[in-house]
């Protein structure tokens, strides 16, 4: 079978496209980095300077595989949130939320940071040990981040801390866990399945 550059070209080029801006290509976090990201936390103004999550923020920081990873969140609704600029009055949870997220969407998804799952709580929870407080949620999230370099470029950037305060006001409580998974969830083979099926069929169909 005569190989068919004007089919398989194009379908190499897009995975190749894919694979560079899904990856990180630039491997853990440096030192340097992680030293410049925390003079940054330091002479920012955020009221979250002293906050001791940072410090366990930092540790995730030193301890940087450069691969991938999902976060997973679990948020509880502020069902009558406080009056904010931004949103005006009479704005919902969900309002101040979204605003949030219109920063949050074009900095994740030009670094190939992207939800995976969504889901509304049916239940407070059936099963809960030494967490009195954490039985009622709203809404589980997950998101992928493609480096942990992604995600502290996000955080600490000044407009991080204007609109995260809409996310505190939007919420009674959040819990965010950073995870990976043995899983094969990975979009790279996913697509490089569909990209290889599709040429597959494309050439059969043809010959």
């Amino acid at each position: 079978m005569k190989f068919n550059i004007k089919l398989w070209l194009p379908i190499v080029v897009i995975y190749t496209v894919f694979f560079l801006w899904y990856t990180n290509l630039s491997g853990p976090l440096t030192d340097q980095e992680i030293e410049t990201y925390k003079k940054i936390f330091e002479e920012s103004n955020s009221d979250r300077r002293d906050s001791e999550q940072w410090e366990t923020a930092f540790k995730f920081m030193s301890e940087d595989d450069g691969k991938d990873f999902y976060m997973v969140n679990f948020l509880d609704r502020n069902e009558s949130p406080r009056t904010m600029e931004a949103t005006g009055e009479g704005a919902t949870s969900l309002d101040l939320q979204m605003h949030y997220m219109e920063y949050m969407w074009p900095q994740q998804f030009k670094r190939a940071s992207h939800p995976v799952f969504f889901a509304n709580v049916l239940n407070p929870a059936l099963d809960i040990v030494a967490a009195q407080g954490m039985e009622k949620w709203d809404i589980v999230a997950i998101f992928r981040y493609r480096s942990r370099r992604d995600l502290f470029e996000i955080g600490l950037n000044p407009v991080f801390d204007e609109r995260h305060e809409y996310k505190v006001v939007a919420l009674d409580k959040t819990i965010a866990i950073p995870v990976e998974t043995p899983f094969i969830t990975d979009l790279r083979l996913a697509l490089f399945v569909f990209l290889l099926l599709f040429g597959l069929i494309v050439e059969r169909i043809r010959s």
